[in-house]
């Protein structure tokens, strides 16, 4: 019990989102991937199915194995809590439901394949992670390094492979880390000089 006391929850919006992650991980492999596929991938459905509204956010909580669910949460585990501790809990939560939608929409319109998995998330936040760094309005050569190695990677591998990753997805989220970076890297520096002010 004393060592439970050492322990800390650093990250909030970080575990608890891993935390549901493998939970609905588990109740799918329960019911044979019923509630995985019903709630928590996003797919083209009908206007009049309520369900279809929830899953455009819910599809980042759906993993189809251990191994898409760790490749995932090894990249979110290390940059995340990193991110929530400079922005805060709020923010973060915010930027994972504004990119989520984002993706599950850009999804249902151009795809009639299902999309899940939190791998939309965990590119916006590599970008985001290189916007860290932006000071005094210059780019950081390291920003432009990963943001060409990683969305780069995603092309190549979009034209010269079919397999069952969804590419756009990484695309989008690389994309939303990168406007989400902009703006709040803009905002930090507006109130940086007011606060000089």
């Amino acid at each position: 019990m004393e060592h439970l006391k050492k322990l800390k929850y650093n990250s909030p919006v970080i575990l608890t989102f891993t935390l549901i992650c493998l939970i609905v991980l588990f109740l799918g492999n329960i019911t044979g991937g019923y509630t995985t596929s019903k709630l928590f991938c996003v797919y083209r459905s009908s206007f009049t199915d309520p369900l279809s509204y929830i899953r455009v956010f819910t599809h980042i909580l759906g993993h189809s194995s251990f191994e898409h669910f760790f490749n995932n949460f090894l990249i979110i585990l290390i940059v995340g809590p990193m991110l929530e501790e400079k922005y805060g809990s709020k923010m973060l939560l915010a930027l994972i439901i504004i990119t989520a939608f984002i993706t599950g929409i850009v999804q249902v319109i151009i795809s009639k394949d299902a999309l899940l998995g939190a791998s939309g998330i965990a590119f916006m936040l590599v970008i985001l992670t290189s916007f860290t760094n932006v000071q005094d309005g210059k780019i950081p050569i390291t920003m432009i390094l990963i943001t060409i190695m990683y969305l780069g990677k995603e092309v190549y591998y979009g034209i010269m492979y079919k397999d069952n990753v969804s590419r756009i997805t990484h695309i989008i989220g690389g994309i939303c880390g990168i406007i989400i970076g902009i703006i709040i890297s803009k905002y930090y520096k507006r109130r940086t000089y007011y606060d000089k002010t």
